[in-house]
């Protein structure tokens, strides 16, 4: 898990080509403006899904990670909570191959509060529960970007 602000975001991962297509294809658009749904940017490798939704309350809120691509969460608009932990600290479930989804139970060990301009990379390792409201529910638009991992 890395965790920042956007502006930091290019020193982070200059290594990773698909990641540095995220970011090229980021500065190109104005990721505020694209209809919500998913946005090639180098097919299946990586893409970037645009959604909307209004934070919740803790209960109703569930964890999940992924297996074949890490997450660039990125807020648009708004601001949200998002608890983190080890997968190795959860109980899992059953992975859904198609939807590369891997849902879980389990305690946060710890959370970050996203607001407009902030990220979060999550690894497959990183068990993540995401939409929780801060103090009271809000509008959130995010960019969560998806880059397949080798």
């Amino acid at each position: 898990m890395i965790t920042g602000n956007f502006n930091e975001l290019q020193s982070l991962i200059s290594s990773d080509p698909l990641m540095q297509k995220c970011l090229s294809y980021a500065a190109a658009h104005n990721l505020a403006d694209l209809s919500l749904g998913k946005h090639e940017i180098d097919g299946n490798n990586a893409y970037v899904n645009i959604i909307e939704f209004t934070t919740a309350p803790l209960d109703g809120r569930n964890w999940e990670s992924h297996r074949k691509y890490l997450d660039i969460h990125l807020i648009l608009q708004g601001a949200e909570q998002i608890d983190l932990n080890s997968i190795q600290n959860m109980d899992l479930g059953e992975f859904i191959e198609e939807k590369d989804f891997l849902p879980m139970n389990g305690e946060k060990q710890n959370s970050v509060i996203l607001r407009e301009g902030d990220f979060l990379i999550c690894y497959p390792n990183d068990a993540h529960r995401t939409g929780i409201m801060i103090e009271q529910p809000q509008f959130v638009k995010k960019a969560v970007f998806k880059v397949l991992i080798p």
